[in-house]
């Protein structure tokens, strides 16, 4: 933690607590914006396309308030970089959104979830100085929570859960490139091209999926794109208060939400009991390799 990014008039202390609150924050906020997705589906008809539509849209307007407010001007200096950060966030976000609509919340949460995993498996082939018996044990123990997950009971899988799983690799890549882009840029610039040139893409791919939302329709999508939104700064804001090993397992906390309020919150069925070894060992496996890692890697 960089001690002098603490504010002046809070004891360091209190400044960790409200930055792991701030995390465990964003873990809520995620869940809650696919719990607006999933509810839409009993009041009106919208796409998945059309959720990731809109959250990149209302982000693009808050960072661009943001840059206002600080009076910050941007600084690309690697495009390759904010684009490739970009194809993958919002790959990522379009079946993690895609997931909750064909599957569970649960099982779509804790799917998204596996990135650290996926991440790991990328750093092996990468950076040779990661390649040890614990990052393979480790992969190895979340690629059977995973099957547990993607076939619980029976040896055929769900298919529709490859959805969760793609949103898992794709989230993998696009936090490689948002680490790499740190070394060029600052969050401002990652996130205004993120959010402005996301909003385009999606708008591309899926122009004949979005249209003008009437009342009901409208507020669906906006509580959905203001607690994704909202989950994306707390989690920036709480990463610079703590250290990575404690933001990573706080954020993992989310595969343990999903597991018990999914029946709850969204009248799922719950999970059997192979999902539930599923969702632990995955948990699990985040928590051993954020025990490994020397820096943050925050949620796309």
């Amino acid at each position: 933690m960089n001690k002098s990014s603490i504010p002046a008039q809070l004891p360091s202390r209190l400044v960790v607590i409200l930055g792991c609150l701030s995390i465990l924050a964003s873990a809520v906020f995620f869940y809650i914006s696919t719990v607006f997705i999933r509810w839409a589906e009993t009041e009106v008809s919208i796409d998945a396309s059309f959720f990731v539509f809109f959250r990149f849209v209302m982000g693009f307007f808050v960072i661009n308030a943001v840059l206002i407010l600080q009076r910050k001007s941007l600084k690309p200096l690697r495009y390759d970089l904010l684009i490739g950060r970009t194809v993958f966030n919002c790959i990522a976000v379009f079946c993690f959104y895609r997931a909750v609509t064909a599957t569970s919340l649960a099982e779509a949460n804790i799917l998204n979830m596996t990135y650290p995993i996926f991440l790991a498996v990328l750093s092996w082939f990468l950076l040779k100085e990661q390649r040890d018996f614990v990052a393979i044990l480790m992969v190895v123990v979340a690629f059977s929570g995973i099957w547990l997950i993607l076939s619980p009971g029976r040896m055929a899988p769900n298919f529709q859960n490859l959805w969760g799983l793609a949103s898992g690799v794709t989230a993998s890549l696009a936090i490689l490139y948002l680490n790499i882009s740190r070394q060029y840029h600052d969050t401002e610039t990652i996130l205004f091209y993120m959010f402005g040139l996301g909003s385009i893409l999606i708008f591309c791919l899926f122009y004949d999926r979005i249209f003008w939302p009437d009342l009901a329709e409208f507020k669906y999508l906006f509580l959905c794109a203001v607690f994704g939104v909202g989950g994306q700064y707390l989690l920036t804001i709480g990463f610079r208060y703590v250290t990575a090993v404690e933001g990573a397992i706080l954020s993992s906390a989310r595969i343990l939400m999903a597991a018990i309020l999914g029946p709850w919150i969204a009248l799922d069925p719950p999970l059997e009991v192979a999902g539930w070894i599923g969702a632990l060992l995955i948990f699990i496996a985040n928590v051993v390799l954020a025990l490994r890692k020397t820096r943050p890697d925050p949620r796309p």
